[in-house]
């Protein structure tokens, strides 16, 4: 196995979460409008498929942790990899609905497997010092996948069944390069941090109002990654091809989320969750109310794209906080509630799409936006925001916080690279 240095673990790990996370889940919607009529598709059955990989990756999230330490990093990515290319290639060749969902529901479980892998090998091959910077680059990676996927549909306008055939290609790519440059190892705790708390000592008032703001974010957000580009299609008469420049703005906008959800975990996270909310709420209603205006419609998209990725940036962080010692929750808890809220919110919507038609549904998802952005109060802050300097924020400070020592201070790294064993920023790696 060739090991790779921090920047080279981060941007291979960015382009394994651009295909599974970009390519496998969030590019579906890009292609709703020709699927749709292909496969003589409702919305409301669109919006049952739509929640299939959502429920798959709840289910492969749950078992992910018991994958990884049996298989190891390297196996448990190539395992996820294996299902992206099966289910990206059975969409590519479906003839009916069920096809269709067994495909997206394949592609799921490839997302909810690859995050855990990868967090399993950056633990064993990063300096603990550099693991804020290499996940954020890593959770860049959504938004490069969703990027990625937009020449396809520029230049291949209706020829969804080629573009994902395309992209079960590189996941084959993906699946030979985890086998050649990941480590075969499974999670790594230094010797020297404490032992996590007691189950009944956790916060569990704060982990409930995480776990119910995130859930109400992805039930939102739900309406646009499935239902936008056929929204400007159906209701706003523009082509098929012409949807690719919203994906391009939502990953745009996307790359800048790290930096917004560092900024609110050095200032104020329940005023930045109401502002962008009340953004993520702003782009569903703009977006029902001009979908015939190009301009309107991928200025929508920039501001859906910041909002999303800003959000999930920082419930990334507060789980952590919340969750110290819990390597493999911490990190987890958050994107489980925003998916379980994606999964249930794409039937909702489309079910609201039959009865009312597209404005009036996406109207009423952008009132509930609303609605929980004026409830943000009630979001967790930190857990001891007097005591915080500016030093002990952002998601390099969550990371830091996640190993303790026995007097609840954060773990210092061994210096001497030659004491692996015993938490040194370098860990000795099995290949």
């Amino acid at each position: 196995m060739k090991t790779l240095s921090s920047t080279g673990f981060a941007i291979f790990g960015a382009a394994l979460i651009a295909i599974s996370y970009g390519l496998a889940r969030f590019a579906f919607g890009l292609f709703v409008p020709p699927i749709r009529d292909e496969l003589e598709l409702t919305p409301y059955v669109i919006g049952i498929i739509g929640a299939l990989p959502l429920i798959s990756f709840l289910l492969a999230t749950a078992i992910a942790p018991f994958i990884t330490d049996h298989l190891g990093a390297r196996y448990t990515a190539m395992l996820s990899g294996m299902f992206g290319v099966g289910g990206l290639a059975l969409i590519s060749q479906a003839t009916d609905a069920l096809m269709l969902g067994m495909g997206v529901f394949a592609c799921g479980i490839c997302t909810g497997l690859m995050m855990p892998a990868l967090t399993a090998a950056m633990q064993a091959v990063v300096k603990r010092s550099m693991h804020g910077r290499v996940s954020s680059v890593m959770n860049a990676g959504t938004s490069i996948g969703v990027i990625v996927a937009v020449p396809t549909v520029l230049f291949l306008a209706g020829a969804w069944r080629l573009a994902y055939l395309s992209f079960a290609i590189l996941a084959g790519i993906g699946v030979i390069a985890a086998w050649l440059l990941l480590p075969s190892v499974s999670r790594i705790t230094p010797g020297n941090a404490a032992p996590p708390p007691p189950i009944s000592e956790l916060p569990w008032s704060r982990l409930v109002r995480l776990s119910l703001f995130a859930f109400l974010m992805g039930f939102i957000s739900s309406a646009y990654w499935i239902f936008a580009p056929d929204l400007v299609v159906t209701l706003g008469g523009l082509p098929s091809g012409a949807t690719g420049w919203l994906w391009l703005s939502v990953g745009i906008a996307g790359l800048g989320g790290a930096v917004v959800a560092d900024l609110a975990d050095r200032n104020n996270p329940p005023i930045t969750q109401a502002l962008m909310l009340m953004m993520l709420a702003a782009s569903l209603a703009l977006l029902a109310a001009s979908p015939g205006q190009p301009l309107l419609t991928v200025f929508s998209a920039l501001v859906f794209g910041l909002a999303y990725m800003s959000l999930t940036g920082l419930y990334l962080m507060t789980g952590i906080r919340l969750l110290p010692g819990r390597l493999s929750v911490g990190p987890v808890l958050p994107f489980m509630a925003v998916s379980l809220g994606q999964a249930s919110g794409s039937p909702v919507v489309g079910g609201l799409v039959d009865s009312f038609g597209y404005a009036d549904a996406f109207a009423m998802f952008a009132a509930l936006g609303i609605l929980v952005a004026i409830l943000s109060p009630f979001y967790p802050g930190h857990i001891a925001q007097a005591e915080e300097d500016e030093e002990d924020t952002g998601l390099q400070a969550a990371y830091d916080h996640q190993l303790q020592n026995e007097e609840g201070e954060p773990l210092e790294p061994v210096v001497d690279e030659d004491e692996n064993a015993d938490g040194a920023e370098k860990p000795a790696v099995n290949s």
